[in-house]
């Protein structure tokens, strides 16, 4: 599913290369939109996020299985220079993620549905090249931090009573490309990017050696986000 969506992403990009847009004399299409100081957009799409375990002792991995989730937000971009922009994305993401635990036999307790729904706050820096046309290729990078409003941080329970606990805040690295395509109304910019957890995100059961988080030293977001931007 997410080579396909990566597909898309790139068969829709040359559609526009291919057609009169980006012809050899194009009709240069909101010549002036980037000298904006300050422009606002927002952004729909797709995440997939699994998790990345590190051990205290070796083990058989814990299988983190994805599935495709959505991403909705809004977008405020300030000019900096010429080549570079100020950007920051507030959004709402929603995932789910599927924890295996190849050790545990009873198929009930082997399978822990980890869902999750973000308020993700990043702040980036997106490097773009010289305008050709209609077209602008660019890359992003920066930090964000994201708050889980279905962390269970809070609950008593823990994994003994079907409940998988995560700190309520995550702070993150996250890196891009994207392209940014003037059309006659609007500019259209799908993207792509790398979400990279910096913090160790798990809140362990309340017994020690709890076979769900006993072993588990850090845990840790990673994903892609692919969004399609309309300012």
């Amino acid at each position: 599913m997410k080579k396909n969506i990566i597909l898309f992403l790139i068969t829709t990009t040359l559609g526009y290369a291919q057609g009169g847009l980006f012809g050899k004399d194009p009709i240069i299409n909101l010549e002036n939109f980037d000298k904006q100081k300050i422009h606002w957009g927002y952004y729909l799409g797709f995440n997939s996020l699994d998790y990345k375990f590190d051990y205290l002792s070796p083990t058989k991995d814990i299988e983190s299985e994805t599935t495709i989730g959505f991403n909705v937000g809004l977008v405020g971009n300030l000019r900096l220079m010429e080549y570079i922009d100020l950007r920051f994305e507030p959004g709402l993401n929603i995932t789910q993620r599927n924890l295996i635990y190849p050790n545990i036999e009873d198929p009930v307790d082997r399978l822990r549905e980890v869902k999750s729904t973000y308020i993700h706050f990043p702040l980036l820096l997106k490097f773009s090249s010289k305008r050709t046309g209609n077209i602008r290729p660019y890359l992003l990078g920066g930090v964000s931090a994201s708050l889980n409003l279905s962390s269970n941080s809070k609950a008593p329970d823990d994994n003994f009573n079907d409940r998988f606990r995560v700190k309520k805040w995550t702070n993150n690295y996250e890196i891009g490309f994207g392209i940014d395509l003037y059309l006659e109304y609007f500019k259209f910019s799908p993207s792509i990017r790398g979400v990279f957890s910096m913090n160790d995100e798990l809140i362990r059961d309340n017994t020690p050696d709890s076979p769900w988080t006993g072993n588990i030293q850090e845990m840790k977001t990673r994903g892609i986000f692919i969004n399609f931007t309309f300012h």
